[in-house]
């Protein structure tokens, strides 16, 4: 009598029980042998970092001075303008008062604060005392209700510059 050649992989279990307890034995085997290998990989890379390490070496370091300070550039970057040389009488008197508008002032006394003046219709710029304006003139003193304008800061007063009222505001 022919029987049939019995082989692993038969989709009946009953036909051939030692191929298919062979199929389940690998299953566990292959994951055991997985895991022992990233344990002894983990461990490797543990050993050769901890024996590539060097002791910590102290280092000098280099004595620190103090920073330089540019108080022009510190100045500028803040706003403050130049202080203006003096110029001669003869630009100043070619300043017009009406070209000139007086919007607002920040004063602290009168030789600190600023003033908000407008020139030939243009926005109106902040100016310190001392500053120059486009006319040549510098400006002088700054009070609650006007500045000075004139060709020196501590030259004679050329123009005068009032604050308008709240009525010549809203026009």
């Amino acid at each position: 009598m022919n029987k049939p050649v019995a082989s692993a992989y038969s989709i009946f279990p009953v036909d051939d029980p030692v191929g298919s307890s062979a199929v389940r034995r690998s299953g566990p085997t292959v994951a055991a042998g997985v895991l022992w290998l990233a344990a002894g990989l983990s461990a490797g890379y543990w050993v050769l970092l901890a024996w590539g390490r060097t002791p910590v070496t102290l280092v000098a370091a280099a004595p620190m001075g103090s920073p330089v300070v540019d108080t022009a550039l510190v100045a500028r970057a803040l706003g403050v303008l130049p202080v203006a040389a003096p110029t001669s009488v003869a630009q100043a008197t070619v300043a017009v008062p009406s070209r000139y508008v007086l919007l607002g002032v920040a004063a602290v006394g009168v030789a600190q604060g600023a003033a908000l003046i407008g020139m030939d219709g243009q926005p109106a710029r902040p100016y310190r005392v001392g500053a120059t304006l486009d006319g040549g003139l510098v400006l002088q003193s700054i009070n609650r209700s006007s500045v000075r304008l004139g060709p020196a800061l501590q030259g004679p007063t050329t123009v005068e510059l009032p604050l308008p009222t709240t009525a010549d505001a809203r026009r």
